[in-house]
């Protein structure tokens, strides 16, 4: 079924001029026309439409959008389950504001002050950015050009190399648990493991080297595939990984 711009408008609640914006910029553009000209959207312009009103609430600029939407590593029903996550995370912190709106009229009303802490309970903003980068790194166009370009020509056994060599460093890794995150030994199997990295896949800032950690405890497949190994190992390697990270930062 094809719809008009107008008919568009009025379903997703956006205006006439956004449609004809993100049309000019290539973020939703019509799949087809009418006769008389006019632009006609199909359902598929529909799922592309929701996933850039559903970017656009959790804070992504229309050219970060853009990039998630056009990387040939877009899946749409992983970034629903990331929406998720941030809309959830989003709720989670407008409850806790509401709740402080009324500590703070009670406080007002009774004449009294509130505690400093207690007063900006609510407005911290981490997970929720966490939540943000995560999504931003995983579709970053430079990251995944990069990686492509360079694992397009490896070979099957190529691979299999990569994946013992992956498999070892996490072995390492768990079995400096008992030592702490911090231990040299745990640091010098982590420094591994960022050499791994950027030597297979792609160059790795420490930004998103940290980000990666924190990919792997909110993320339940990482998670789970870390827990397999080691209870606590995802965890623990996002301690380590921000430990790392700061290091060479």
């Amino acid at each position: 079924m094809a719809y008009t711009i107008k008919k568009i408008a009025d379903i997703a609640g956006v205006s006439v001029r956004t449609l004809h914006h993100y049309h000019q910029v290539g973020l939703v553009e019509p799949d087809d026309a009418s006769p008389a000209g006019y632009r006609l959207y199909t359902e598929t312009d529909l799922e592309r439409l929701q996933q850039v009103l559903f970017f656009r609430e959790l804070g992504f600029s229309l050219t970060e959008i853009k990039s998630i939407l056009d990387s040939p590593d877009y899946d749409r029903s992983d970034a629903l389950r990331s929406h998720g996550q941030l809309l959830r995370e989003k709720r989670r912190r407008l409850d806790e504001l509401l709740i402080l709106i009324d500590k703070a009229l009670e406080s007002t009303e009774r004449n009294q002050s509130m505690g400093k802490d207690e007063m900006f309970e609510g407005f911290d903003e981490t997970k929720l950015e966490e939540y943000r980068k995560e999504v931003r790194e995983k579709y970053d166009p430079k990251i995944v050009a990069e990686s492509e370009k360079r694992t397009g020509s490896y070979s099957k056994e190529d691979w299999q190399a990569v994946k013992d060599e992956a498999s070892e460093i996490t072995e390492r890794i768990a079995s400096t648990m008992e030592l702490g995150a911090a231990d040299p030994k745990t640091q010098a199997a982590v420094g591994q493991f960022y050499k791994h990295i950027n030597d297979r896949f792609y160059t790795c800032t420490p930004e998103v080297f940290r980000g990666l950690g924190e990919m792997y405890v909110q993320d339940q497949r990482f998670t789970a595939f870390y827990e397999q190994i080691k209870p606590g190992l995802a965890r623990f390697m996002l301690e380590a990984m921000r430990i790392y990270a700061d290091s060479i930062a």
